[in-house]
């Protein structure tokens, strides 16, 4: 298996944790393929637009950018570089300010300069393309776009199994999965796909725990932003890990008790 075939990889991880969902590829690209519907004829939300692919058959690709920002949430274009930052959003989402969406707020953050800090340490965000698009991986072309990252959908079981390969052939016990502050279209996307310019490198990222999107993921349901060469290791270990060796600790029978 090429490292750049992502339909294979995206195969091998559905089979291998037994999801129930269709991983998803996030690529920029200058020349957009045809067909791709703009995130915003779908949901404003990427979000919402992620999972709604990832959980369904109807829809599988997704894009946005130039000429396609209209509709679209302003913080997840923020996110995805197609946008500076919204000068409102810092209150927005900490405590607020009356002149600002009349005093509405999120609360997520204790004041709006640690939503500054917040930004400067994640670093400036660049968009990968004229284009981004997330696209199921698999339905993607045959002429294989350069791939960023994957975006995994499952529940705790597959989610856990998931960040316990990644640790797989890593001797740090901290770093190689987190879980980043921030929306959850950054936890998807931004961070896994390398998009802000301070985001560490070979890092997975879980979430999201961003509070906001608990309406429109069921309660038991996670997600893990996966770099693309991370997932295609992932892959290689999956015969020499616990995945393949002790699929009875890996998935159980769960007893009722």
């Amino acid at each position: 298996m090429k490292q750049a075939d992502f339909r294979e990889i995206g195969s091998k991880l559905t089979s291998a944790f037994r999801l129930q969902t269709r991983p998803l590829a996030v690529y920029g690209t200058d020349v957009l393929p045809a067909g791709i519907p703009p995130m915003a004829g779908i949901n404003r939300c990427f979000a919402v637009s992620l999972y709604r692919m990832a959980a369904g058959r109807e829809l599988s690709a997704i894009y946005i950018g130039d000429g396609a920002t209209e509709g679209c949430c302003m913080g997840g274009l923020f996110h995805t570089g197609y946008i500076p930052v919204p000068a409102d959003i810092k209150y927005f989402v900490s405590t607020g300010r009356k002149d600002v969406r009349g005093g509405a707020a999120e609360f997520l953050k204790a004041s709006p300069e640690l939503v500054d800090r917040c930004s400067v340490a994640a670093g400036p965000i660049h968009p990968p393309g004229k284009y981004l698009v997330v696209q199921a991986c698999d339905a993607l072309p045959d002429s294989m776009p350069d791939v960023l990252s994957l975006c995994i959908f499952g529940n705790g079981e597959q989610i856990r199994n998931m960040a316990a390969l990644i640790h797989f052939d890593r001797d740090d016990p901290f770093s190689p999965v987190i879980v980043p502050w921030g929306s959850a279209c950054s936890t998807f996307i931004t961070f896994p796909a390398g998009l802000a310019e301070n985001t560490p490198k070979n890092t997975a990222f879980m979430g999201p725990q961003d509070p906001t999107q608990n309406h429109s993921l069921p309660p038991e349901m996670m997600a893990l932003g996966i770099p693309a060469g991370m997932a295609a290791r992932m892959v290689e270990n999956l015969d020499a890990s616990f995945i393949t060796r002790r699929p009875q600790v890996a998935f159980p029978r769960h007893l009722v008790k």
